[in-house]
């Protein structure tokens, strides 16, 4: 087969940067410096000799990233040929609205989803209606069984714990003809997964995971209006990093999903300097890896 591209569309957590409503250092250097924004964490999975390409969540930032994309590879005009969604959070669907009558207008465009997301989009409006019209067409997945995009391509969910209000919560696994990636933007801890993170990453070239928040002291350092940790989990930078100090060598981990909050977002901070000197990475928009 041809060219397959997995490209970075976003890496902010689910409100971008800056957030809104946020003065901190982060939000504030990101509202007069373009270069230092961050799209909400999202990825393309793309075929670019067939013109085809797949969407993993519809994110707030859905019409710049997609604009992004289109730009980037010269497709302009071509719709997704399918969309896959990780969860019910604001971060990760709310792009689906553009697809409607009052924007794109699509026809069909498969979106891939836990049962329980799949009753969301066909029930509750303003949802329903890009079903009832016939803009998307929802299909469930399940856990291990995997979607085709092409030969030798395929996305396969793995269920992650996290808090699942309205849905359950996938990862992915996208397996290109050369490279394995394991994308797991958000989860509660690695120790309610019923699966070994380091098991997990062993197997993968490439790892995009959680990085809301590098330690306890994110949320503090900017006074968050007393948001407590505990309603919001998410293992910390420094907690993924000692759990997989040992495979770094042979296989690549990036961070994504950046809390506005989190000190590693500048380029200069004790942070970012932690992380890449152990042997990690940071995503970036725009990011372009070859599967």
């Amino acid at each position: 087969m041809g060219e397959v591209i997995l490209q970075v569309l976003g890496t902010a957590q689910d409100a971008g940067l800056p957030q809104p409503n946020c003065y901190c250092d982060n939000c504030t250097k990101a509202m007069v410096d373009p270069t230092f924004k961050r799209r909400a964490a999202s990825l393309a999975i793309v075929l670019p000799e067939k013109k085809q390409w797949n969407l993993i969540d519809a994110t707030p930032d859905f019409k710049e990233q997609i604009a992004m994309l289109q730009h980037a590879h010269g497709m302009e005009g071509y719709v997704m040929d399918s969309i896959f969604l990780t969860h019910a959070h604001i971060g990760h669907y709310p792009g689906l609205i553009f697809l409607g009558k009052e924007a794109m207008n699509t026809k069909n465009v498969p979106v891939f989803t836990g049962p329980l997301m799949k009753t969301v989009l066909e029930t509750h409006a303003p949802w329903r209606q890009l079903t009832d019209l016939g803009n998307i067409q929802v299909q469930a997945i399940e856990e291990g069984i995997p979607t085709g995009l092409d030969e030798d391509l395929e996305v396969v969910p793995v269920k992650v714990p996290h808090r699942n209000e309205f849905s359950e919560t996938f990862g992915f696994w996208i397996k290109g003809p050369k490279k394995k990636v394991l994308y797991i933007p958000d989860i509660d801890s690695w120790e309610e997964w019923s699966i070994d993170v380091v098991e997990a990453c062993k197997q993968a070239d490439i790892c995009l995971l959680d990085a809301t928040f590098f330690s306890a002291s994110d949320l503090a350092d900017i006074g968050s209006s007393g948001r407590d940790l505990s309603e919001i989990p998410h293992p910390f930078i420094t907690d993924t990093m000692d759990r997989l100090k040992s495979i770094t060598d042979t296989c690549a981990i990036y961070f994504t999903h950046f809390n506005h909050s989190n000190p590693a977002l500048k380029q200069d901070s004790e942070a970012r300097d932690f992380i890449e000197k152990n042997g990690f990475h940071i995503a970036n928009d725009g990011m372009i890896f070859d599967l």
